[in-house]
């Protein structure tokens, strides 16, 4: 099924206004919702606003925001504050600065949508820009649906990529993961070297296609056994050994991976033997 645009609008690089469709770049419907039944009878449960202090149930009108600045306390704010502050949706992919595209750190990368020419008239403008921008990434603005947010913007196989982005307020600094404290500082460079050793091992062209969601097709399958009256018995759970010494586990682990190379090997040599004989 062909890919839907959500939205349209401009992509905006100085002087230049490219009309631009947007498109999510992640499916949702690849997760598996669930419903809140009651039990005894699997009807849907309700979610009501309750009010504790009045002990009833609060209509919509009734409800205002509130911003907590005390425990306890709560400045109301109406929707004419909100007004005060809500960007006008301009539907305008505002860039104002470009870097190498190293440049965006993961962490801040919020949501992924793909961007394409909004008729055969921007096509040329918009091929061009994407050339243009390779190897960089463009940061900007966008002001839609009442709110503004932080966008980075690269080139991508034949289209451009739009990344909604974190602001850094919102990045929570390391230094608060108090556990990282204990970390030690001095590691012993043998270690370092064996390490290095186990993770070349694994080291091979990254295809991320190759890597499925086994515990989404699991419960799936749960699913579907129940559908059908079945029943599926899940294997039991294995607990990891515990690493005692690390020197050790690192050696394990290097002869695991060398085993496991030569037994592919051996098993080529024996089928071609086999082969040779049958001839």
């Amino acid at each position: 099924m062909a890919a839907r645009a959500t939205w349209k609008g401009f992509l905006k690089i100085s002087l230049v206004n490219i009309p631009v469709k947007v498109f999510p770049a992640t499916e949702s419907s690849g997760t598996i919702s669930f419903n809140q039944l009651h039990g005894e009878c699997q009807t849907r449960i309700q979610q009501k606003r309750w009010c504790p202090r009045c002990n009833r149930e609060v209509p919509n009108s009734e409800i205002v925001k509130g911003y907590e600045f005390e425990k306890g306390r709560y400045v109301v704010l109406s929707e004419e504050d909100f007004d005060k502050v809500r960007p006008e949706s301009t539907r305008v992919i505002d860039l104002v600065q470009f870097a190498d595209e190293s440049s965006i750190d993961p962490m801040y990368v919020d949501r992924t949508y793909y961007l394409a020419p909004d008729g055969p008239v921007a096509s040329d403008a918009f091929a061009v820009m994407r050339e243009g921008m390779k190897g960089k990434v463009g940061v900007g603005k966008l002001a839609l649906y009442g709110r503004e947010y932080l966008v980075a913007v690269r080139p991508y196989d034949r289209g451009i990529v739009m990344h909604t982005l974190h602001h850094a307020a919102e990045i929570r600094s390391i230094d608060a993961v108090e556990d990282l404290n204990s970390v030690t500082e001095k590691v012993k460079p043998e270690e370092i070297k064996l390490a290095k050793q186990v993770i070349g091992t694994f080291e091979a062209p990254l295809n991320l296609s190759d890597y499925k969601d086994e515990y989404r097709e699991g419960l799936q399958r749960i699913i579907d056994a129940k559908i059908a009256g079945e029943e599926i018995v899940a294997p039991a759970a294995e607990a990891p050994p515990r690493v005692v010494n690390l020197m050790d586990a690192l050696k394990k682990s290097l002869d695991a991976v060398s085993s496991g190379k030569k037994k592919p090997a051996r098993a080529e040599v024996e089928k071609s033997a086999l082969k040779r004989k049958r001839a």
